[in-house]
């Protein structure tokens, strides 16, 4: 096992270019095993990570819900020396396989050929989980050079939307309150995610008065009523980006329209959902106000119709890390060292990211293995992109544990 190199620094590439075999292993074990989110039972994917930890000397529990369901694996590495927790994070759960003829290789077959990795979850995160067990398995044997915890958290909610096993972890009875900051391993090596767009998003139930759709006299119809909100919500205007630091403007979109049953009713209700992307300066207060304003409006241009309720259902706020965050700083120099120009970002999409960031918990995002097809059919990785990427992270933990 190579622990020093010439320098008589911890030689972290040529630690990951021994793993790298056992690596792929891991994946493609984890990729053969179906662990589509809110389909499959979690349990043998579970038990697979939990056996292969217990076999490198690494106890990992299980995290439950009230009712027994399992939420998330974690699995902690402690120092020898008190310090603060930094978590390792990834899913195991995955999106569906979809048209299953429509893959050049099964979806869980985890075929391997010409240095690409096939299978639903390869990417997005089985690849991630692989590597942070190898990273942990290192720093376990290196505990008495270590300040602090390594926590591994492997979530099984995470494609339904639910989150469940993050938000336990860190906000349950029993989450811990020392908890520095998170890595996030979803894929892609051309960025590091260093924050993101915020989401507020709520359901508008539109209101019309029911009548038979044939007879002498018309009442309004909500669906009618709903099309000009529709249009009142896009043509909406939302506040130019930020700032340098955080680039992306806001963004409204509307995602769904429900109403109507047949042919012979004028309909009374009429569901419509917005998605918002928010930013710092067109935050989520200034969502709540236009969304507000806008079904104000449209409510007064149909009298004799019941105002408009709205129903928020997701408020995440925008979060960015700030250039002297010891963890970007750590994983931007980590990559760095090994010749690696990875970019800070801030990505459009949210992410558990924006979840933390409402906890108070800084997180990272985005850096990872090299993929095409994420949560599409021939969903597959470079192999080769592996290595460099256990080695980015193990030297950032690394640094960030430092006594």
């Amino acid at each position: 096992m190579p622990m020093i190199n010439s320098g008589g620094e911890y030689d972290v590439l040529s630690a990951a270019n021994e793993d790298h075999d056992s690596v792929v292993e891991l994946v493609r074990g984890l990729v053969a095993i179906p662990s589509r989110g809110g389909i499959d039972s979690y349990e043998p994917i579970l038990a697979h990570v939990a056996g292969w930890l217990a076999g490198h000397g690494l106890a990992a529990a299980t995290v439950r819900d009230h009712a027994g369901a399992a939420l998330a694996l974690a699995c902690e590495v402690a120092g020898a020396r008190p310090g603060p927790r930094w978590v390792l994070d990834a899913c195991l759960d995955t999106a569906p396989f979809g048209d299953l003829d429509a893959w050049s290789h099964p979806p869980t077959s985890a075929h391997l050929a010409d240095g690409w990795l096939w299978g639903r979850g390869s990417a997005d995160s089985k690849a991630a989980v692989a590597i942070f067990c190898h990273i942990a398995a290192r720093l376990a044997a290196a505990r008495d050079r270590l300040a602090g915890r390594l926590v591994l958290l492997f979530d099984v909610d995470e494609h339904t939307g639910g989150f469940g096993g993050a938000k336990t972890y860190f906000a349950g009875a029993d989450a811990p309150g020392d908890v520095a900051g998170v890595m996030i391993g979803y894929p892609g090596m051309d960025k590091l995610v260093v924050g993101g767009r915020g989401v507020h998003r709520a359901q508008l139930h539109v209101h019309g008065v029911a009548s038979h759709s044939g007879g002498s006299t018309a009442t309004p119809s909500a669906i009618e009523k709903a099309a000009h909100l529709v249009r009142a919500l896009s043509s909406a205007q939302l506040p130019a980006g930020d700032s340098p630091d955080f680039p992306l403007p806001g963004k409204l979109t509307v995602t769904a329209v429900h109403g109507g049953q047949g042919y012979s009713v004028t309909p009374d209700l009429c569901t419509v959902n917005v998605d918002i992307r928010i930013t710092p300066k067109f935050d989520d207060a200034a969502a709540t106000q236009l969304v507000q304003e806008v079904v104000a409006e449209v409510d007064q241009a149909w009298p004799g119709t019941r105002p408009t309720d709205i129903q928020v259902d997701t408020r995440w706020p925008a979060y960015a890390l700030a250039e002297d965050s010891s963890m970007r700083a750590a994983l931007i120099d980590a990559a760095a060292s090994l010749g690696i120009a990875v970019k800070a970002r801030i990505a459009g999409p949210s992410n558990i990211g924006n979840y933390l960031a409402g906890l108070g918990i800084p997180a990272t995002a985005g850096f990872g293995v090299t993929y095409i097809g994420l949560h599409g059919t021939d969903e597959r990785i470079r192999i080769d992109s592996i290595p460099i990427v256990q080695a980015v992270y193990h030297a950032a933990v690394s640094t960030l544990l430092q006594p």
